[in-house]
């Protein structure tokens, strides 16, 4: 029997209308994915932990001008509203020898919603808060440390040692510093205190600088100027290096091109410029990898020199096979 096609439109247009209620019928999702992304970096498991993005105005930009700034920003595409332009809030959970080591602990409760989503991401991972040995702070700022507390105040990590500069556990207990600072910004003493307290109570709370020994692999890089005590952490993988440096920056279209523009909420501006320049140059000359609290997530990638500037070299989108 000869083949005939006569019929093909009519029978393709039934098919089209007895499918088109299923389909129009699927929910749209209504939220992102969730939010971690996992990397092995040499013999380091990386999760990179999304709490969620906060705006960051122009205005608190200091040593660029408007104009330049605008020409920074031009072409750049980061997503801008009437509070400001949008900045990730990243931590990070590395294993290292049977140790799970988390760098910064995120907001928590402390801004309001839209962020604190560690501890939900840090599930959907895979993980579970007491999975946590250890708890590296950068330093003791609210989107940095208020994530150490569950929703009642207590331990958000029941079985960690929590790691801090000496220098930032003093800044924040020093009254005398708390009333020198601007009204505006004093909250932020009774915030790091009341994060650091149920672990200080419990004796979980180790210097940096003392005596106690760190994890196997961490290493210790000063970048004050942000705090006091802001330190950077470089973490060992053999085959290659992982520095989670905190806030080193927080504009990334603007403070790679322009170290020296700095954030008004800089404690020392100009120390905070300098550690930014050494920094971006050591990233850069020894190929590092990068994972910054406040790039676009996951904020994993690379720092590359651009004559006295610098630029970003985000990680690729990769499949993950971690070393056995």
């Amino acid at each position: 029997m000869p083949l005939s096609f006569r019929g093909l439109p009519l029978a393709l247009a039934a098919i089209a209308a007895l499918a088109a209620p299923a389909v129009a019928s699927a929910a749209e999702p209504a939220t992102q994915v969730p939010g971690y992304y996992r990397a092995a970096i040499g013999s380091l498991r990386v999760t990179a932990l999304f709490d969620g993005t906060v705006p960051l105005a122009r205005s608190e930009l200091v040593g660029v001008t408007p104009a330049r700034l605008a020409a920074l920003l031009e072409n750049r595409y980061v997503p801008e509203t009437p509070k400001g332009l949008q900045t990730a809030v990243n931590a990070y959970l590395v294993e290292r020898d049977g140790t799970r080591m988390l760098v910064d602990a995120g907001t928590a409760q402390c801004f309001g919603p839209g962020l604190g989503q560690v501890p939900a991401n840090l599930r959907a991972a895979g993980f579970s808060p007491g999975d946590v040995d250890v708890v590296l702070l950068t330093h003791a700022h609210p989107d940095h440390a208020c994530g150490l507390l569950d929703a009642d105040g207590g331990m958000a990590y029941p079985n960690a040692q929590v790691w801090l500069a000496g220098e930032e556990v003093d800044h924040w207990n020093d009254r005398e510093a708390e009333a020198r600072t601007a009204e505006g910004m004093r909250f932020l003493f009774d915030l790091a205190r009341r994060a650091l307290a149920p672990y200080e109570k419990d004796g979980r709370v180790h210097r940096l600088g003392n005596d106690d020994a760190l994890p196997k692999g961490v290493g210790i890089v000063a970048t004050p100027g942000h705090t006091p005590g802001h330190r950077s952490f470089l973490l060992d993988g053999g085959s290659a290096k992982l520095l989670v440096w905190g806030d080193v920056l927080h504009y990334h279209a603007v403070q790679f091109a322009m170290p020296e523009a700095s954030y008004e909420a800089d404690v020392d501006r100009a120390r905070a410029i300098t550690s930014r320049r050494e920094v971006l140059a050591g990233a850069a000359r020894e190929g590092w990898w990068v994972a910054g609290a406040h790039l676009p997530f996951p904020g994993l990638g690379h720092v590359r020199g651009e004559g006295k500037a610098f630029a970003w070299v985000p990680a690729e989108f990769s499949p993950y096979t971690p070393t056995p």
